[in-house]
């Protein structure tokens, strides 16, 4: 069980094309941190995939596989 499995259930589910951190952080409970980097690849089980991360304007693409 991951942390991150509230969010990748939330993708899954929603289907957004984008999410902002803060989005992020409101469905995990907890702020987002560096070990996104590493969790990140869970997100293929679910059918999607994260694309570009853009610390500028603070969003994580999402892209359905």
């Amino acid at each position: 069980m991951s942390k991150y499995d509230a969010l990748w259930e939330y993708i899954r589910q929603k289907e957004p094309e984008s999410l902002t951190f803060a989005e992020i952080e409101a469905v995990c409970g907890f702020p987002l941190d560096h070990s996104f980097l590493n969790h990140k690849k869970e997100l293929t089980a679910y059918g999607f995939q994260t694309g570009k991360i853009s610390l500028k304007e603070k969003t994580v693409r999402i892209i359905k596989l």
